[in-house]
């Protein structure tokens, strides 16, 4: 596991914590050939992302360019990349035109998408979900990419199931998971007519201090508000790992496309970790609602055979985000809804 601080102090020590490349994916920055462009990079996972290829490339001694593709509403974010030695790019990338401008690089890393506020503007998020996706697929057809995917394209599972492994067959529910399935089905379609290799990277949840499913619990508890149980149990992965298999997924694109989940390998009930956090802060959780039969659950046993354990743990992560609630630590204010099975966003 490596060793870990008691607490991260500030955004400085999480970035830091965030883009530490493990030994595994510098092994990796010195056998893969060809520069790197993420696509999307100015949301909640990408800016980290950036940071971790480059500190990998460099802690390698290869010589990469790392690409950060965004709209960048948010300059701020755009600053932080560069300081990180991404070199970015404005772009949007449902238009076709300015798409097919963006050089052409071996590997893509593809996290452009909609999730929140899909709700009322249905249009825009399959919109973002499919038509991006064909246009990147078009432009970029000799690279190899790695297109990041959701877990909620899944069934529901049962706690006791083990969780939707790559083999369950997909029933997505409402215009969000309906519209990524759409999205990996475009990039299937692009990788078989083009010989593309692709590996759908099946993500939830990934947990930074700043956002993500624990934080919602722990400021929940910390705060004296209820903690729905409706959706039981969870599975959670530190940001930094996610990103970390998501770079070395690019290993593992192939034709047909490769379907990874990424999450921590343990199902965790949420009463668990309220009262985790209860514990640390000294209070007593309270909870609402009634546990359902069914929720998202995924198994990630193939990439913990390909990867090996998440390098934090679930009571690691716990741990410092008490500390960071606790402290008035920065928040993203992007709750997770994860207790929604409804597919209603």
């Amino acid at each position: 596991m490596g060793y870990h601080p008691e607490i991260l102090k500030d955004e400085k020590e999480l970035d830091e914590m965030l883009t530490k490349p493990s030994l595994a994916l510098i092994e990796m920055m010195k056998k893969l050939s060809g520069d790197i462009m993420i696509l999307g990079i100015g949301g909640k996972m990408g800016i980290t992302l950036g940071g971790l290829a480059v500190r990998a490339i460099k802690s390698a001694g290869v010589s990469k360019t790392v690409y950060g593709v965004s709209r960048f509403s948010d300059e701020s974010g755009r600053k932080v990349l560069e300081e990180f030695g991404v070199k970015t790019i404005s772009c949007d990338l449902l238009n076709l035109e300015a798409t097919k401008k963006l050089p052409q690089v071996e590997n893509v890393i593809f996290m452009a998408g909609k999730k929140f506020g899909t709700q009322g503007d249905e249009e825009v998020t399959w919109a973002m979900n499919t038509v991006v996706p064909t246009n990147v697929a078009s432009h970029f057809s000799k690279s190899r990419v790695v297109a990041f995917s959701t877990g909620c394209v899944y069934p529901l599972m049962t706690p006791n199931s083990g969780g939707a492994t790559e083999e369950i067959v997909v029933a997505p529910i409402g215009d969000y998971a309906q519209s990524a399935l759409g999205r990996e089905r475009v990039f299937e379609y692009f990788a078989k007519k083009n010989k593309m290799p692709v590996c759908l990277y099946r993500l939830n949840y990934a947990i930074d201090l700043r956002y993500g499913v624990l934080r919602d619990i722990g400021e929940k508890v910390l705060n004296g508000k209820p903690v729905d149980i409706t959706s039981s149990h969870v599975n959670v992965i530190w940001q930094g790992d996610a990103n970390t298999q998501a770079l070395l997924c690019l290993e593992h694109c192939s034709v047909p496309a490769t379907k990874m989940n990424v999450t921590g390998p343990e199902t965790l009930p949420v009463v668990w970790i309220a009262e985790e956090f209860a514990r640390i802060f000294g209070v007593k959780p309270i909870f609402s609602g009634t546990p359902s039969e069914v929720m998202y659950l995924n198994n990630s046993a193939k990439a913990s055979e390909l990867f090996g354990y998440p390098s934090v743990t679930p009571k690691t992560m716990i741990r410092w985000l008490a500390a960071w609630l606790k402290s008035g630590g920065r928040s993203l204010n992007k709750p997770t809804h994860f207790e929604t099975t409804s597919g209603r966003y």
